[in-house]
Protein backbone atom coordinates (compact mmCIF):
# COMPACT_ATOMS: atom_id res chain seq x y z
CA UNK A 1 0.00 0.00 0.00
CA UNK A 2 3.42 2.42 0.67
CA UNK A 3 4.65 1.41 -2.70
CA UNK A 4 1.19 2.12 -4.07
CA UNK A 5 0.81 5.63 -2.50
CA UNK A 6 4.29 6.12 -2.81
CA UNK A 7 3.90 5.78 -6.81
CA UNK A 8 0.68 7.91 -6.96
CA UNK A 9 2.90 10.94 -5.21
CA UNK A 10 5.97 10.49 -7.65
CA UNK A 11 3.91 10.56 -10.43
CA UNK A 12 1.73 13.74 -9.55
CA UNK A 13 5.41 15.46 -8.87
CA UNK A 14 6.55 14.13 -12.12
CA UNK A 15 3.48 15.32 -14.02
CA UNK A 16 3.58 18.79 -12.28
CA UNK A 17 6.89 18.87 -13.40
CA UNK A 18 6.64 18.01 -16.82
CA UNK A 19 3.40 20.25 -17.26
CA UNK A 20 5.55 22.95 -15.77
CA UNK A 21 8.41 22.51 -17.94
CA UNK A 22 5.96 22.11 -20.62
CA UNK A 23 4.51 25.96 -20.22
CA UNK A 24 7.92 27.34 -19.85
CA UNK A 25 8.75 29.25 -23.05
CA UNK A 26 11.51 31.44 -24.74
CA UNK A 27 9.89 34.95 -22.93
CA UNK A 28 10.71 32.66 -19.62
CA UNK A 29 14.20 31.85 -20.78
CA UNK A 30 15.14 35.39 -21.53
CA UNK A 31 13.42 36.59 -18.55
CA UNK A 32 15.56 34.43 -16.75
CA UNK A 33 18.71 34.86 -18.48
CA UNK A 34 18.57 38.32 -17.59
CA UNK A 35 19.54 38.98 -21.64
CA UNK A 36 17.48 40.05 -24.41
CA UNK A 37 19.68 39.31 -28.14
CA UNK A 38 18.05 41.25 -30.84
CA UNK A 39 19.03 40.14 -34.32
CA UNK A 40 19.47 43.84 -35.94
CA UNK A 41 20.92 45.41 -39.39
CA UNK A 42 23.20 47.96 -39.19
CA UNK A 43 23.70 49.39 -42.24
CA UNK A 44 19.88 50.55 -43.00
CA UNK A 45 19.29 53.70 -41.35
CA UNK A 46 17.46 55.43 -39.21
CA UNK A 47 16.29 51.79 -38.42
CA UNK A 48 19.80 50.69 -37.97
CA UNK A 49 23.89 51.94 -38.17
CA UNK A 50 26.51 52.76 -36.47
CA UNK A 51 27.55 56.08 -34.84
CA UNK A 52 31.03 58.08 -34.93
CA UNK A 53 32.29 56.31 -31.99
CA UNK A 54 30.95 52.54 -33.78
CA UNK A 55 27.76 52.33 -31.28
CA UNK A 56 24.64 50.78 -32.89
CA UNK A 57 21.88 53.46 -33.10
CA UNK A 58 18.49 53.70 -34.92
CA UNK A 59 15.48 53.38 -34.43
CA UNK A 60 15.28 49.30 -34.30
CA UNK A 61 18.18 49.67 -32.07
CA UNK A 62 15.44 51.88 -29.46
CA UNK A 63 13.12 49.33 -30.04
CA UNK A 64 15.14 46.39 -28.72
CA UNK A 65 16.41 48.69 -26.14
CA UNK A 66 12.79 49.32 -24.93
CA UNK A 67 11.75 45.67 -25.63
CA UNK A 68 14.31 44.51 -22.64
CA UNK A 69 13.63 47.24 -20.51
CA UNK A 70 10.05 46.95 -20.16
CA UNK A 71 11.21 43.26 -19.73
CA UNK A 72 14.24 44.16 -17.06
CA UNK A 73 16.76 42.40 -18.82
CA UNK A 74 19.81 44.03 -20.84
CA UNK A 75 19.55 44.12 -23.85
CA UNK A 76 22.63 42.76 -26.89
CA UNK A 77 22.26 43.91 -30.31
CA UNK A 78 23.58 40.95 -32.67
CA UNK A 79 24.36 42.87 -36.04
CA UNK A 80 22.99 40.46 -38.39
CA UNK A 81 22.75 41.39 -42.48
CA UNK A 82 19.26 40.99 -44.30
CA UNK A 83 20.30 37.84 -45.67
CA UNK A 84 21.07 36.40 -41.96
CA UNK A 85 18.12 37.63 -39.99
CA UNK A 86 15.77 34.25 -40.35
CA UNK A 87 18.94 31.84 -39.59
CA UNK A 88 20.42 34.26 -36.89
CA UNK A 89 17.01 33.14 -35.19
CA UNK A 90 16.89 29.76 -35.62
CA UNK A 91 20.14 28.80 -34.98
CA UNK A 92 19.85 30.83 -31.39
CA UNK A 93 21.98 33.46 -32.04
CA UNK A 94 19.22 35.75 -31.49
CA UNK A 95 16.23 35.47 -29.24
CA UNK A 96 13.93 38.04 -31.45
CA UNK A 97 14.58 39.73 -34.76
CA UNK A 98 14.01 43.65 -34.81
CA UNK A 99 15.54 44.54 -38.11
CA UNK A 100 12.58 45.94 -40.54
CA UNK A 101 11.27 41.73 -41.09
CA UNK A 102 8.25 42.55 -43.51
CA UNK A 103 5.88 40.23 -42.56
CA UNK A 104 5.29 38.00 -45.97
CA UNK A 105 3.50 34.56 -45.43
CA UNK A 106 6.84 33.14 -46.77
CA UNK A 107 8.63 34.24 -43.59
CA UNK A 108 5.81 32.91 -41.82
CA UNK A 109 6.59 29.39 -42.49
CA UNK A 110 9.80 29.40 -40.44
CA UNK A 111 9.17 32.51 -37.89
CA UNK A 112 6.25 33.88 -35.75
CA UNK A 113 5.63 37.57 -36.92
CA UNK A 114 4.20 40.02 -34.59
CA UNK A 115 1.46 43.08 -35.69
CA UNK A 116 3.57 45.33 -37.64
CA UNK A 117 5.70 48.17 -36.04
CA UNK A 118 6.69 50.18 -38.63
CA UNK A 119 5.70 50.75 -42.18
CA UNK A 120 7.54 51.81 -45.46
CA UNK A 121 6.44 53.24 -48.65
CA UNK A 122 9.21 52.41 -51.50
CA UNK A 123 11.07 54.84 -53.90
CA UNK A 124 12.96 54.60 -56.82
CA UNK A 125 16.83 55.63 -56.14
CA UNK A 126 19.03 56.33 -58.76
CA UNK A 127 21.56 58.86 -60.19
CA UNK A 128 21.21 62.10 -61.80
CA UNK A 129 22.59 60.84 -65.46
CA UNK A 130 20.44 57.96 -65.69
CA UNK A 131 17.41 59.40 -67.21
CA UNK A 132 15.36 57.60 -64.51
CA UNK A 133 12.59 59.47 -63.54
CA UNK A 134 9.87 57.06 -62.33
CA UNK A 135 9.31 53.46 -62.02
CA UNK A 136 8.34 52.52 -65.57
CA UNK A 137 11.66 54.33 -66.46
CA UNK A 138 13.66 51.19 -65.14
CA UNK A 139 12.46 48.73 -68.10
CA UNK A 140 15.57 48.06 -69.77
CA UNK A 141 18.15 48.98 -67.62
CA UNK A 142 20.68 47.60 -65.37
CA UNK A 143 18.74 47.31 -61.13
CA UNK A 144 19.59 45.56 -58.57
CA UNK A 145 18.60 45.46 -54.38
CA UNK A 146 19.75 44.10 -51.49
CA UNK A 147 19.04 40.26 -51.03
CA UNK A 148 16.15 38.87 -49.11
CA UNK A 149 14.42 42.46 -48.36
CA UNK A 150 11.02 43.10 -49.78
CA UNK A 151 11.94 45.61 -52.20
CA UNK A 152 14.20 43.08 -53.58
CA UNK A 153 11.68 40.65 -54.54
CA UNK A 154 9.63 43.29 -55.57
CA UNK A 155 11.75 44.42 -57.87
CA UNK A 156 13.30 41.63 -59.57
CA UNK A 157 9.87 39.97 -59.94
CA UNK A 158 9.20 43.17 -62.02
CA UNK A 159 12.54 42.51 -63.98
CA UNK A 160 11.83 39.51 -65.14
CA UNK A 161 8.40 40.29 -66.30
CA UNK A 162 9.83 43.06 -68.40
CA UNK A 163 12.10 40.78 -70.44
CA UNK A 164 14.48 43.47 -70.37
CA UNK A 165 17.66 44.87 -68.55
CA UNK A 166 19.01 43.17 -65.62
CA UNK A 167 18.90 42.41 -61.83
CA UNK A 168 21.82 42.28 -59.34
CA UNK A 169 21.47 41.30 -55.93
CA UNK A 170 24.02 42.10 -53.18
CA UNK A 171 24.33 41.28 -49.71
CA UNK A 172 24.45 44.72 -48.09
CA UNK A 173 22.22 48.16 -48.55
CA UNK A 174 25.39 49.72 -48.59
CA UNK A 175 27.21 47.80 -51.54
CA UNK A 176 23.20 48.29 -52.97
CA UNK A 177 23.75 52.11 -52.82
CA UNK A 178 27.47 52.28 -53.39
CA UNK A 179 26.44 50.19 -56.69
CA UNK A 180 24.55 52.99 -57.87
CA UNK A 181 26.28 55.28 -57.00
CA UNK A 182 29.59 54.46 -59.12
CA UNK A 183 27.28 52.81 -62.16
CA UNK A 184 27.10 49.30 -61.38
CA UNK A 185 23.53 49.36 -61.76
CA UNK A 186 21.45 52.56 -62.87
CA UNK A 187 18.54 52.42 -59.84
CA UNK A 188 17.42 50.62 -57.08
CA UNK A 189 14.14 50.89 -55.08
CA UNK A 190 14.69 51.76 -50.96
CA UNK A 191 12.09 52.96 -48.33
CA UNK A 192 11.42 56.51 -48.34
CA UNK A 193 13.57 56.42 -44.78
CA UNK A 194 16.42 54.71 -46.49
CA UNK A 195 16.36 57.27 -49.43
CA UNK A 196 16.06 60.33 -47.25
CA UNK A 197 18.51 59.21 -44.61
CA UNK A 198 21.01 58.51 -48.00
CA UNK A 199 20.78 62.20 -49.31
CA UNK A 200 20.70 63.76 -46.09
CA UNK A 201 24.07 62.50 -45.08
CA UNK A 202 25.70 64.19 -48.49
CA UNK A 203 27.91 60.86 -49.04
CA UNK A 204 26.42 61.04 -52.63
CA UNK A 205 25.98 64.21 -54.76
CA UNK A 206 25.04 62.23 -58.04
CA UNK A 207 21.83 60.41 -56.20
CA UNK A 208 18.69 61.32 -56.44
CA UNK A 209 14.95 60.04 -55.54
CA UNK A 210 12.69 59.27 -58.66
CA UNK A 211 9.39 59.04 -57.31
CA UNK A 212 7.19 56.04 -55.71
CA UNK A 213 7.97 52.60 -56.36
CA UNK A 214 4.21 50.65 -57.24
CA UNK A 215 4.89 48.49 -54.35
CA UNK A 216 2.05 47.95 -51.67
CA UNK A 217 2.94 49.10 -48.25
CA UNK A 218 5.88 47.45 -46.38
CA UNK A 219 4.69 46.06 -43.22
CA UNK A 220 7.74 45.36 -40.76
CA UNK A 221 7.18 43.09 -37.89
CA UNK A 222 9.41 41.37 -35.02
CA UNK A 223 10.31 38.21 -34.95
CA UNK A 224 10.57 34.64 -32.58
CA UNK A 225 10.68 31.33 -33.17
CA UNK A 226 7.21 29.90 -34.55
CA UNK A 227 6.47 27.92 -31.90
CA UNK A 228 7.28 30.61 -29.18
CA UNK A 229 3.27 31.65 -28.49
CA UNK A 230 4.04 32.90 -25.27
CA UNK A 231 7.00 34.99 -26.64
CA UNK A 232 5.05 36.00 -29.98
CA UNK A 233 1.92 37.28 -27.62
CA UNK A 234 3.87 39.82 -25.65
CA UNK A 235 5.14 40.72 -28.82
CA UNK A 236 1.95 41.75 -29.98
CA UNK A 237 1.37 43.44 -26.74
CA UNK A 238 4.88 45.62 -26.42
CA UNK A 239 4.01 46.85 -30.37
CA UNK A 240 0.52 47.86 -29.01
CA UNK A 241 2.00 49.40 -25.93
CA UNK A 242 4.56 51.18 -27.56
CA UNK A 243 1.95 53.10 -29.88
CA UNK A 244 -0.47 53.93 -27.14
CA UNK A 245 1.97 55.52 -24.60
CA UNK A 246 3.61 57.52 -27.23
CA UNK A 247 7.02 55.90 -27.44
CA UNK A 248 5.92 54.84 -31.47
CA UNK A 249 5.62 57.98 -32.49
CA UNK A 250 8.63 59.51 -30.19
CA UNK A 251 10.96 57.03 -32.10
CA UNK A 252 9.79 57.81 -35.48
CA UNK A 253 10.05 61.77 -35.23
CA UNK A 254 14.23 61.37 -33.13
CA UNK A 255 14.92 58.75 -36.38
CA UNK A 256 12.75 59.74 -39.34
CA UNK A 257 12.70 63.33 -38.72
CA UNK A 258 9.05 63.88 -39.55
CA UNK A 259 5.88 63.06 -37.98
CA UNK A 260 4.00 60.11 -38.28
CA UNK A 261 2.87 60.19 -41.86
CA UNK A 262 -0.64 59.46 -43.08
CA UNK A 263 0.64 55.49 -43.75
CA UNK A 264 0.38 53.88 -40.17
CA UNK A 265 0.58 50.84 -38.51
CA UNK A 266 -3.05 49.87 -39.36
CA UNK A 267 -4.67 47.52 -42.63
CA UNK A 268 -7.77 48.77 -42.77
CA UNK A 269 -10.77 45.98 -41.89
CA UNK A 270 -7.55 44.04 -40.23
CA UNK A 271 -5.73 46.01 -38.13
CA UNK A 272 -7.66 48.66 -35.79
Amino acid sequence: MKNRTFAVALSAVLSTAFIATAQADKLDDIIGSGKLRCAVTLDFPPMGSRDESNKPVGFDVDYCNDLAKILGVDAEIVETPFPDRIPALVSGRADVIVASTSDTLERAKTVGLSHPYFAFQMVVLTRSDTGINKYEDLKGKPVGNTSGTFEAIALEKDQKSWGTGSFRAYQSQNDTILAVAQGHIDATVVTNTVAAATLKSGKYKNLKVAGDAPYVIDYVSLGAKRNEYGLINYLNLFVNQQVRTGRYKELFVKWVGTEIPPTDLTVPHVYY
